[in-house]
């Protein structure tokens, strides 16, 4: 049996003796602790990594961290949403997001030409700046062939891309897919449709990509599952692990909560009933803010991975 034990601060603590501190601490910093022991269970048994966000963690700083953990070989399949894949863009084209207020006067900043979310700010003219790049690089991708699945249209805007710091140029350079299966839920989705208007044989395949996740991973496989916030990316992944027998490992982090039945704040015990999750997986759900858990479980096991060199900067 564990014992709960007093946490104590001491001079130069590093992120990892925090979080394993926090491992006796009690409620959200046990799940955490257990949350970075998955992570590194992952890599150890050499898992096919699935990692999915939501759109928002894009916006933050995170977009920067998922990209140096494909990198890392920390993430093998993304699934993620619209807005994200839009945001990776105007980031790695020199767009600059604001951090304001969760008080903020919305009539005004809507006056302003500028768009709230939780507290950053993105001006209108990024979009209009995407939207501006966008209709050119669709051009040059029709020229290639006429029919895409969505993975190979990010894939090769990934190719185009210079940011280190970017999730598609990265994904790109690894050979990492990026699914993406709400892809028409944003402006990019907008740009796709305003482009077929004048190329009519112009198809963005998105059944394909079904197939393309599935058969990214297989039975034989062992699957991990780290699914930051919920919609339809976290679905997408634990529904093609279904598909496979289910994940040996899974981590969520999401603000919502399981009395809700929502996917967002279903729990990986719940992904059991469904046999996306196996029986006897090693699974944590904690429950918090992504830009705060995420960045101290997973530093926690890139410090212990390194440690048994099994990461490789």
């Amino acid at each position: 049996m564990e014992y709960v034990s007093d946490f104590e601060w001491k001079d130069g603590i590093k992120v990892s003796e925090l979080v394993d501190g926090l491992g006796e601490v009690g409620f959200q910093s046990v799940e955490l602790y257990r949350a970075s022991e998955v992570f590194c269970k992952m890599k150890r048994e050499n898992a096919k990594i699935f990692l999915t966000f939501t759109s928002n963690m894009v916006t933050s700083g995170l977009r920067g961290f998922f990209a140096q953990l494909i990198r890392l070989d920390m993430a093998h399949i993304i699934v993620t949403t619209a807005g994200a894949i839009e945001e990776d863009i105007m980031k790695a084209s020199g767009e600059k997001f604001a951090i304001g207020s969760f008080n903020s006067d919305d009539v005004e900043l809507h006056e302003q030409g500028i768009n709230r979310v939780g507290n950053l700010e993105i001006k209108n003219e990024s979009y209009a700046n995407l939207e501006a790049m966008l209709q050119p690089l669709l051009g040059e991708l029709y020229k290639k062939k006429t029919r895409w699945s969505v993975s190979e249209l990010l894939y090769e805007i990934g190719l185009r891309l210079t940011d280190e710091n970017s999730i598609l140029y990265q994904a790109a350079k690894k050979g990492v897919p990026i699914f993406c299966p709400a892809i028409t839920d944003g402006s990019f989705g907008f740009q796709l449709y305003l482009f077929q208007q004048d190329h009519k044989d112009f198809i963005v395949d998105v059944v394909s990509d079904f197939g393309n996740i599935i058969f990214a991973t297989n039975h034989d496989e062992k699957k991990a599952v780290i699914a930051l916030g919920g919609s339809v990316s976290k679905h997408h992944a634990i529904l093609s692990t279904l598909l496979n027998g289910g994940a040996e490992l899974a981590v969520y982090m999401t603000t919502a909560h399981k009395t809700s039945g929502s996917m967002s704040g279903a729990t990986t015990s719940e992904a059991k009933s469904w046999g996306k999750i196996k029986d006897e997986s090693d699974i944590a759900t904690v429950v918090g803010d992504v830009t705060i858990m995420f960045p101290l479980a997973m530093c926690r096991s890139l410090d212990e991975l390194s440690k048994e060199d099994l990461i490789k900067e």
